[in-house]
């Protein structure tokens, strides 16, 4: 069982990898990622596979979603505490106009929760809008 204040750490984890998401900001990244984390996830029907230093890059050189207007939708679907070090979260989350449904290992490293590995899946794709 996992007191208040290991639950309440978490979820200030999750939101910022939500705000790092939205506004692109890889100055917060070290606070999201371990270095060691990999992502996965389909795409076009092909498992794609990123280290965390890889994409890093990918955002750093991509504009954010904040920046291109687009709407921010974000929302926690589940929390899931292992241990008092381990938990798995799963979010919804729009970029641009893909919204993803993330599921995030989470250790609490340093004391610090950071995600471990991600597993990510496009659950729609939104018309995008001529400017």
């Amino acid at each position: 069982m996992t007191d208040i204040t290991t639950h309440q750490a978490l979820l200030t984890a999750v939101e910022r990898y939500l705000e790092m998401m939205f506004d692109s900001d890889v100055g917060k990244f070290d606070r999201v990622f371990a270095p060691t984390a990999q992502l996965h996830g389909l795409r076009d029907e092909a498992l794609r596979v990123l280290p965390a230093a890889e994409y890093r890059k990918r955002l750093a050189s991509s504009p954010s979603p904040k920046s291109n207007g687009a709407p921010r939708q974000q929302e926690i679907l589940l929390v899931d505490f292992a241990s008092r070090s381990q938990a798995l979260v799963k979010v919804r989350v729009r970029i641009d106009a893909i919204l993803y449904v993330d599921y995030l290992s989470f250790h609490l490293i340093g004391g610090q929760w950071l995600v471990t590995a991600k597993s990510f899946h496009i659950e729609r794709r939104f018309e995008t809008v001529a400017a």
